[in-house]
């Protein structure tokens, strides 16, 4: 079975000394944005993918505005259409958990300090050629152990790719490059934890009568802890087509459809280890109607893994309502989910979901259980503060889907085997979350985690309460 990235690896390095210069600068940063001042409404936003932002001027002679505005959109010819764009990142994280993996893993003295700092340069030359380059830099420190790949690396290339071709129309992008695919179940840039997931191919961006459509062939970069020396992931090959369009037929939604095909020569699951080739159908509608939201999706999955057949399936859904005439307009809402677990690990057909390269935080910040195995029923209630500040309570039941099945992490790493253990329910979490956008720039997230262990954490080893806590600062640029 593959190391498991998020697994805490033995390993201490010494930090540089001038980390404290950089945090004076920094503070000197945020304390000038909490007293520049900000328009009610903003043109522009950061988007989680900063390739897709447009920071062209909207109208004739009107430059993006703010402290950072010149940064944006720097013309390189008179025309304006050969142009640089300059943004970045810097997101301060803090972390406490106790009894981490139910007191499993090693517990941390005092808590882990996490940094990120990403810049990029967007050039555009002419209306159908384009580069966009990206560096992240994540640093960790206070990990019992040290720090995992997916907390720290030092220095690397998250973005550098080219794109040929109309954007209206038709273009080709080539490199290394993020990619979010739909609600991010089966492809995710991995926002929650230090270090985001980054690919290496081609993908094809075309748009036909309202429908847009992307084939690609892509493997995922390695994280390395290192400077500069993330490698491919030879084990791993995505591929595949999705497609997002908005049909007559169903009005006030939209669909999207998808393949993906996916190989890895060093898959494990609670039956042991060998060769996979996965293929993936999915079905997503989604949309907002009358004070509604809703997605729901459906995935089914078939192919080989070692000498047996996998066929496996998923489906989830999101449905809430928001009372926009109310004071704080409040959102209810209800997430249900199910995912096939392995009815045999005696038997080489494998049943077992596979969510391919998902959140690490799929279920909440706490980012201990990932989508294999599961069923689960999450209700939340978010309300909306003066001074935009958002307040969201919920709560997170979990139970195995198949009673011959473990429960895994995040990147499918098994945490507890489930073969000859009869109870299903696993546990509930119990979160709260506090965010405040301060400014157009600058944002603060707070929240609170209780994991409740329950009859198959107790029935399969220890069975800590564990307690989560974060409070996170982020500045965009």
């Amino acid at each position: 079975m593959r190391d498991d990235p998020t697994r805490h690896l033995p390993r201490k390095i010494p930090r540089p000394v001038s980390r404290d210069c950089a945090k004076d600068w920094l503070l000197a940063i945020l304390c000038v944005l909490l007293l520049y001042p900000v328009p009610a409404r903003c043109q522009y936003e950061f988007q989680k993918l900063r390739y897709e932002e447009d920071w062209r001027p909207k109208q004739e002679g009107l430059p993006p505005e703010g402290i950072f505005g010149p940064l944006k959109f720097i013309p390189l010819d008179p025309s304006g259409r050969a142009y640089l764009s300059i943004g970045g990142e810097i997101r301060e994280r803090y972390e406490f958990t106790d009894d981490p993996a139910w007191g499993d893993d090693p517990q941390d003295e005092r808590g882990v300090f996490l940094q990120r700092y990403i810049l990029h340069g967007d050039l555009h030359l002419g209306k159908n050629m384009r580069l966009f380059g990206q560096l992240l830099s994540a640093l960790e420190n206070g990990r019992a152990g040290g720090g995992s790949p997916v907390d720290e690396n030092k220095l690397t290339v998250q973005n550098a790719f080219v794109d040929l071709g109309n954007p209206e129309l038709l273009v080709l992008r080539g490199g290394r490059q993020e990619v979010v695919l739909g609600s991010e179940r089966l492809v995710s840039a991995r926002e929650g934890p230090n270090v985001r997931r980054k690919f290496d191919g081609v993908r094809v961006l075309g748009k036909t009568a309202g429908w847009q459509w992307s084939p690609m062939w892509l493997k995922p970069a390695e994280d390395d802890t290192g400077i500069l020396n993330d490698q491919t992931d030879d084990s791993r090959t995505l591929w595949g087509l999705y497609i997002v369009g908005a049909p007559l037929i169903l009005p006030g939604g939209s669909v999207d459809l998808y393949y993906l095909g996916f190989r890895d020569k060093e898959a494990g699951y609670e039956q042991g280890d060998g060769v996979e080739t996965r293929h993936s159908v999915g079905l997503r509608w989604w949309g907002e109607q009358q004070g509604w939201d809703f997605n729901a999706e459906g995935i089914f999955q078939w192919g080989r893994f070692g000498r047996g057949d996998i066929r496996a399936w998923t489906l989830a859904s999101t449905t809430g309502f928001t009372w926009r005439d109310l004071p704080l307009r409040p959102r209810l809402a209800l997430s249900a989910n199910i995912a096939s677990g392995d009815r045999d690990p005696g038997d080489p057909d494998l049943e077992s979901f596979n969510a391919l390269f998902p959140r690490g935080n799929y279920f909440s910040e706490l980012a201990l259980l990932g989508p294999r195995n599961f069923f689960n029923v999450h209700p939340f209630l978010t309300l909306n503060l003066p001074h935009d500040i958002s307040l969201t309570g919920e709560v997170n039941f979990y139970w195995r889907q198949s009673r011959n099945d473990g429960v895994y992490g995040p990147s499918g790493n098994l945490l507890r085997a489930g073969s000859g253990h009869s109870e299903r329910y696993v546990g509930a979490a119990a979160s709260f979350n506090c965010e405040r956008r301060i400014n157009r720039w600058l944002s603060t997230t707070l929240i609170y985690t209780h994991f409740f262990p329950e009859a198959f954490i107790k029935e399969t080893g220890r069975s800590e309460d564990i307690d989560f806590t974060e409070f996170t600062v982020i500045f965009l640029f």
